[in-house]
């Protein structure tokens, strides 16, 4: 996979990435902003929402970005929460839940992967509406997730993997981003938090859990 580049050129290195180097990218920084229109769309009256994010990685900084300027544009206000260690998280998440009409976001990274179970309990402790980047986080009892459906990526480079087998340069072929994503929601969680999930949301899912 390659990574996640930022920044002037982006597009350009995309399609052209030069050396030896291709791939397709993890996710999109634009994708972000869904997160926040399914809580609002989940939890309408949501006016605050806690964003666990790695402010080391590029990907932490992009995504807080996005997840900003989509937040405003709902009248939500956003507080980070950086991902130091779990200990940090569950007082910077409790500070947080002092407030009533809140929710969570986890962003993409590493380490969010790694604790989703501590993450997602915490999340359930403190009535948190949350939402995830990948859509296992909602199977582990995550209310609602959205991001790239990993068969559909690994599809698409077994299909790059057998071109340049053929003779192909990786430098030709452009770096993809994800074309095909999956929103996975998780009813026993919303039950558990009192909430109702809209049959419109529930009708463009990819999977209900029950």
């Amino acid at each position: 996979m390659a990574g996640d580049p930022v920044g002037a050129g982006y597009v350009d290195t995309l399609a052209r990435p030069g050396g030896n180097v291709t791939g397709f990218l993890n996710f999109e920084y634009s994708t972000s902003a869904k997160w926040v229109e399914l809580l609002k769309q989940i939890a309408p009256g949501l006016t605050r929402v806690a964003v666990l994010r790695d402010p080391a990685l590029p990907t932490g900084t992009g995504q807080f970005g996005v997840i900003q300027a989509a937040a405003a544009s709902f009248k939500v206000e956003v507080v980070p929460v950086n991902l130091r260690g779990m200990a940090d998280i569950e007082r910077g998440v409790a500070s947080f839940a002092q407030k009533p009409n809140g929710g969570m976001i986890a962003t993409a990274n590493p380490f969010a992967i790694a604790h989703r179970k501590e993450i997602i309990a915490l999340a359930e402790r403190h009535k948190l509406p949350s939402a995830y980047f990948e859509p296992f986080f909602a199977k582990d009892g995550g209310l609602v997730a959205y991001g790239p459906d990993i068969v559909d990526q690994y599809r698409r480079a077994a299909g790059y993997v057998d071109r340049i087998l053929k003779g192909e340069k990786p430098a030709d072929l452009p770096v993809q981003a994800p074309t095909k994503y999956r929103l996975v929601v998780n009813l026993k969680t919303a039950k558990a938090l009192g909430l109702t999930l809209p049959q419109s949301l529930l009708a463009t899912a990819d999977e209900v859990i029950e």
